[in-house]
């Protein structure tokens, strides 16, 4: 039958979309995630032991007279095999760093901003478990830190380093709080005396105010600059929907986001620009350098070594700054180091004035279907306080949004059906003349205004909404953790629940086993999914052809297990559309007299196979 077919033609491709999103990015996303967990709980018990750091290889030009670069790396030696926090004990003092939303400090020497941990995230779901440490200071566990100063045109002049002592002004105590900048000053003994003010918001974004004060009998030249610079090679999901590396935006607007491997080995990326911003990005956490977005700059992407780990820079070397004798200068820089939360970073971007600085979340390429459809889901979630009730809103929302496509082709399918009788008639009638039979078809098709193509748009309308919603709970930190009802504690995550462990009753992990145990993760709210999807199909009578009731049959089983590895929220949003849908179809075939073919189909599967057993 001509709607079976157009139905069959909509699954199966749902079904190749499907498995190519599985293949390369949903099959492997749970293994990934644990051993990336198993990392980052390696990195907080201070397990990881790496050698310590060594002078990086230069990866970019340096000119005698004319610096074209900021520093590069790490320029002090540390003790080989120090944790974390043995680090920070040897840095000497250091001055904490106490806000709503982070906490750290920051050292004396060097004044790097290179220990930050979040306060308001954790590794795991647990509320136990440790923070989230976004920064690390060199020589510790894949160290992660950003430096500001200044370069000396002729290089004649001494600037600060990661060597040099600062001291605090006088009268300038306690931690460093939104209400209590850092005020810092060095001398250099030359007639340079350097001072910077760190300050920091409720959030995530640090002031960093540079000033020098000529003293001697000549002018200098010096170039304000900034880095952000990460030792090792982090682990990354490496999904393509997915940017984990170095990432900025240049002065004309054009994003340049660049992968780990891309730029291991390869020359340094250089751009000339006025403004924008540049750092480096993981799933849910940044470190990303505001440089003045007046003020013309050397943008720079570069990786370098560090005895046989990777190192990875972004940085901005600013035009050099004339300081005449007896005269001041300043300059003034921002850093973001925190959570990508999406009203963060928007309101960052409008007050700050800081040039699609959204893009520091990685929308895609259909930011402006996927960000709406977060903004939609979030408000819902300051209505109800659950992203799990928001989901199941918007999902009405949608059905509604749709409803005039849906409709359509529920009244036409359902004058398929009414029609069935006359399309076998002219089946039967140009058996042997297929030319004639569908010519016959669609003069019916148009007397009676059927459109035999509409059975496809229940399914495929709903196939950018599933993507558009997949990359919401796959890159947005409000989604991370975040709780529905009973055993879903984190929407992002897959449905923790297994049937093949009696959904706990069993102690062991089926996922574990070798080879095919990636495939034994069945939970509860997939099962559901495939319910409804089977009532759905059910909703219409079998298809005469053995091969394709066969598919039909198989169909809800395949896409429960393709599924069920999908985050929560996915699969819960897929549950309760394809309810809606039952509810609609059967209302909708009910209004053109339609006979609704689901509880024919619940009926007979009993007495089918009672009449296998007689036999």
């Amino acid at each position: 039958m001509a709607d079976q077919k157009n139905t069959l033609l909509a699954i199966v491709l749902s079904v190749i979309v499907l498995v190519g999103w599985q293949y390369f990015f949903a099959a492997p996303q749970l293994e990934k995630q644990k051993q990336i967990q198993q990392q980052q709980q390696q990195q907080q018990q201070t397990k990881t032991s790496p050698q310590g750091p060594q002078t990086p290889t230069n990866t970019g030009p340096q000119s005698p007279n004319t610096p074209q670069t900021p520093p590069t790396q790490a320029t002090t030696q540390q003790p080989a095999a120090m944790t974390r926090d043995q680090v920070l004990n040897a840095s000497g003092a250091r001055v904490q760093i106490e806000t709503p939303r982070i906490r750290g400090s920051i050292a004396l020497k060097g004044a790097r901003i290179d220990d930050v941990s979040l306060n308001d995230y954790r590794e795991t779901v647990d509320p136990k478990s440790p923070n989230i440490i976004l920064l690390a200071p060199s020589g510790s566990p894949l160290p992660f830190y950003a430096e500001f100063g200044w370069v000396a045109a002729d290089q004649k002049q001494k600037t600060p380093d990661a060597d040099t002592v600062w001291t605090r002004d006088a009268g300038n105590t306690g931690a460093l709080t939104p209400a209590n900048p850092l005020k810092l000053v060095w001398n250099n003994g030359q007639g340079l005396t350097f001072r910077r003010t760190i300050s920091i918001d409720q959030n995530y974004m640090f002031k960093i105010a540079d000033e020098v004060e000529n003293a001697t009998q000549e002018a200098v030249q010096l170039h304000p600059y900034g880095l952000v610079s990460r030792h090792g090679t982090p682990k990354v999901l490496g999904y393509y929907i997915l940017h984990e590396g170095l990432i900025g935006v240049t002065g004309d607007g054009k994003l340049h986001e660049i992968q780990y491997s891309k730029i291991a080995d390869q020359p340094a990326q250089n751009f000339k620009t006025t403004g924008g911003w540049l750092g480096i990005t993981d799933k849910y956490w940044a470190a990303a350098l505001v440089p003045p977005q007046t003020s013309t700059l050397n943008a720079r992407f570069s990786s370098g070594s560090l005895g046989p780990a990777k190192t990875y820079q972004s940085d901005f070397l600013l035009d050099a700054i004339s300081v005449a004798p007896g005269t001041k200068a300043q300059t003034q820089s921002r850093l973001f180091a925190g959570a990508k939360e999406t009203v963060v970073i928007d309101a960052y971007e409008k007050n700050e004035n800081i040039k699609n600085f959204e893009l520091m979340i990685d929308w895609g390429w259909f930011y402006f279907i996927t960000k709406p459809l977060f903004k939609v889901i979030d408000w819902f979630f300051r209505l109800t306080g659950n992203f799990g009730y928001a989901i199941l809103i918007v999902t009405i929302l949608i059905k509604i949004l749709f409803f005039w496509f849906a409709n359509k082709s529920y009244a036409s399918m359902a004058k398929m059906k009414m029609v069935q009788p006359k399309m076998e008639e002219i089946r039967k009638r140009h058996a042997d003349d297929k030319v004639a039979q569908q010519q016959a078809l669609m003069e019916l098709y148009k007397t009676e205004k059927i459109n035999p193509l509409a059975g496809c748009w229940p399914i495929l309308i709903q196939i950018p909404v599933f993507f558009a919603l997949y990359k919401v709970l796959f890159v947005t930190i409000e989604m991370r953790h975040a709780p529905f009802i009973g055993w879903i504690r984190d929407l992002s995550a897959p449905d923790p629940t297994n049937l093949f462990n009696l959904f706990g009753l069993l102690p062991f992990d089926p996922t574990l086993i070798p080879v095919f145990g990636q495939f034994l993760h069945l939970g509860i709210w997939p099962i559901l999914m495939g319910i409804t999807m089977w009532a759905q199909m059910k909703m219409n009578p079998s298809p005469p052809d053995p091969t394709q009731k066969m598919i039909f049959d198989w169909m809800p089983v395949i896409f429960t297990f393709l599924l069920a590895s999908f985050p929560a929220g996915l699969v819960i949003y897929w549950t309760w559309n394809n309810f809606l849908s039952v509810l609609q179809q059967g209302v909708i075939m009910k209004r053109n007299g339609a006979k609704i073919e689901l509880w024919d189909n619940l009926r007979g599967i009993f007495p089918k196979k009672k009449a296998a057993n007689d036999n």
